[in-house]
């Protein structure tokens, strides 16, 4: 059994577990429960008797002590005495408010028989009355205890289970970081030989176009690099003017795109400084757009456009692509949601990690309708 297998037997054992003792804990409190009424049943059915004997007694007949003592030791259960026909006779231990009318009456005497069996009072050979009885306030109390135990065997299972739930979330986070730090460091080796031989092209007087072209690459590269090793680690957030770079971020995917995808972009002229990681933000920003373009099948428009109002700044990514579902705009961000054939489906969610872990803002799809496009709206607060 490796590890990952014992830790799920772990789980499913504390669960499974939990729940034995809950039941085992309920079939006794049953037990409990349906003893004690027993014992009260026994007890009401002394008291009636005791009661019998007071009303066959003649007013000049001293009633035995013990006979007093039994009427006595009830003081709790409240009960209703009624006739061969059914009218009420006497009452003992029941506020007179609950049966001031006869319909009040009539209706405590339905809960009374709802609760427990008459007891039967033989009066003589042709008279018989019946005491209804209802439970004590122990029993009562007693009553609502196993629902009280569910509820709290439930709420710890729930907390096991997301316990359990969020370790597992924070052990797969942790890979991701790990596995992004080490793509990171293995890019870096390579990087570097390339900045050298880039260099001694230099040296070499090869065209200088060639050279250009490929010292971008590399600024590119370095760019994947810095973000990758990013992850898993709180960036550093500096006073960024969100217009230049969004506009930087515009004029590097319109380079870098097909000529069959048209951009636009509106901004205000006016700076709009936030507390950016600018690695991160054009990160989010491509992501979006190339999430636009795959939407769009490599043909459709697309448009940046950025908002203010006094403390927030909204950026706004549309394109005019097959439009997202009501249904998916929150689960989209998941991991591993993706509706292409390539892809892990983690671009969405790098960019909700980055804007509202990172940079403590929102991230959401602000307008869809299928057939039409979508619109993906990032909140970030001025600085």
């Amino acid at each position: 059994m490796n590890f990952s297998d014992e830790r799920k037997f772990n789980r499913w054992f504390i669960i499974f577990a939990g729940l034995a003792v809950i039941i085992l804990v309920l079939w006794n409190t049953t037990i409990f429960f349906n003893r004690l009424k027993d014992e009260e049943r026994t007890k009401m059915s002394i008291w009636a008797e005791a009661l019998l004997e007071l009303d066959r007694a003649d007013s000049n007949q001293n009633l035995s002590p013990l006979i007093l003592n039994v009427l006595n030791s009830n003081t709790s259960i409240p009960t209703i005495q009624t006739d061969e026909e059914g009218n009420i006779v006497s009452s003992h231990f029941i506020d007179p408010d609950k049966i001031d009318t006869q319909e009040k009456a009539e209706n405590y005497l339905n809960d009374l028989r709802a609760e427990n069996e008459p007891i039967i009072m033989h009066l003589d050979r042709f008279r018989t009355h019946k005491v209804y009885y209802g439970n004590s306030p122990v029993l009562n109390s007693l009553k609502y205890y196993p629902l009280g135990l569910v509820t709290i065997g439930f709420l710890i299972i729930g907390v096991i289970y997301f316990f359990y739930t969020t370790t597992k979330n924070s052990e797969q986070n942790k890979l991701w970081a790990g596995m992004a730090k080490e793509t990171a460091h293995q890019i870096g080796t390579p990087l570097s030989s390339l900045i050298g031989w880039t260099e001694i092209l230099k040296q070499e007087k090869v065209n200088e176009t060639y050279v250009t072209e490929m010292e971008k690459d590399i600024e590119r590269l370095q760019t994947i690099t810095e973000r990758f090793s990013k992850i898993g680690s709180a960036p550093l957030l500096e006073e960024t003017d969100l217009v230049e770079q969004t506009r930087q971020s515009y004029q590097y995917l319109q380079s870098r795109s097909s000529k069959l995808i048209e951009f636009q972009l509106q901004v205000p002229r006016e700076k709009i400084i936030v507390n950016l990681n600018t690695q991160l933000f054009s990160w989010t920003i491509e992501n979006l757009v190339k999430n636009g373009i795959d939407a769009m099948r490599g043909k459709g428009k697309i448009t940046i456009e950025i908002k203010q109002n006094e403390k927030q700044v909204f950026v706004y990514v549309h394109d005019t692509g097959k439009g997202i579902d009501k249904s998916r705009f929150k689960i989209i961000f998941e991991p591993g949601q993706t509706t292409k054939k390539r892809g892990w489906g983690l671009g969405l969610s790098l960019a909700k990690r980055i804007v509202e872990e990172y940079h403590n803002g929102r991230i959401r799809v602000a307008k869809s309708e299928i057939g039409e496009g979508s619109t993906f709206e990032i909140m970030l607060k001025k600085a």
